[in-house]
């Protein structure tokens, strides 16, 4: 995986003028757009579409200091319809709009090329498990609640707590397969994984038939397909959120598995009163690489 991503990295540099289809760049790489978009984002910390535009306003910079092209010619060059939108760009990354760049030689933002080098980690083991699941079913309470990347969501804390007692317990009593027990499930998420980004969140239980389902609760399909199961302890939800990050960092690099489309499913197996620690399961559908 580190090959691929830095061998996206100067597809990426060779064409930074041109219109960069992250389908064809994945198709290039022998991966899916989905899952090179989930890896690039959790590694690189920004998502690739913000990589290619600081990318582009860093080489674009250069070009304004350094020729005598008119706004207009620079905004064609770099993928632009229009001088007014590549100045919005411009002044977004720079902090400075192309006049005053070309005028006072800067300062800039610059972006450097990014280069993915692989570091001995994992002294650790990590508790993971494959399954193979048939096709089942999600139903519960679902919201529409940004995507936070630290600390408690308090979206999704208002929606579960909006929920009265006795609805949890309904919840479980219903749920009648695999993964078990009450589950924390994220859909629809953000190729990009951006920060404030909506996804849906359903706070529910698995079916393994539809019928079964009330007709008051939300219902989310899932596939049959493969599951990497990933296992840790400690501070929630701190231990879920490093759990997650060590999988693209540790987990799928050594392995011939990468991420197929499907919820991402969180299981509290075992946690403390004040929910101040937590034993969790974070269930990611995965196929062959």
């Amino acid at each position: 995986m580190i090959t691929w991503l830095n061998q996206l990295v100067d597809l990426v540099e060779d064409d930074l003028t041109e219109d960069l289809g992250v389908d064809r760049l994945a198709a290039r790489l022998g991966t899916t757009e989905y899952h090179l978009r989930r890896m690039f984002s959790a590694l690189a910390g920004m998502p690739l579409s913000e990589y290619v535009r600081r990318r582009r306003m860093t080489a674009a910079a250069a070009d304004l200091v350094a020729g005598s092209d008119d706004l207009l010619t620079l905004a064609v060059r770099y993928g632009y319809g229009s001088a007014e939108a590549f100045g919005r760009a411009f002044q977004a990354v720079h902090g400075v709009s192309p006049g005053q760049a070309r005028r006072d030689g800067g300062p800039f933002r610059t972006q450097p090329c990014l280069r993915f080098r692989l570091t001995v980690e994992g002294a650790a083991p990590m508790d993971v498990r494959l399954v193979t699941r048939p096709a089942f079913h999600l139903a519960g309470h679902a919201a529409r609640v940004p995507l936070v990347h630290q600390g408690v969501n308090p979206a999704i804390a208002q929606h579960v707590s909006s929920l009265e007692p006795q609805e949890h317990q309904r919840l479980k009593s219903l749920g009648d397969t695999e993964p078990h027990g009450l589950l924390a499930v994220s859909a629809d998420l953000d190729p990009d994984r951006r920060e404030g980004s909506e996804l849906t969140y359903l706070h529910g239980v698995a079916l393994a038939d539809a019928l079964a389902v009330p007709d008051d609760l939300d219902v989310l399909p899932v596939e049959a397909g493969a599951w990497a199961v990933f296992r840790a302890s400690g501070p929630y939800p701190d231990a879920l959120q490093t759990l997650w990050a060590a999988t693209a960092t540790e987990w799928f690099p050594s392995n011939p598995w990468r991420l197929r489309p499907g919820p991402e499913i969180v299981v509290v197996v075992d946690r403390a009163e004040d929910f101040s620690t937590a034993t969790v399961e974070l269930w990611l559908p995965v196929e062959p690489s």
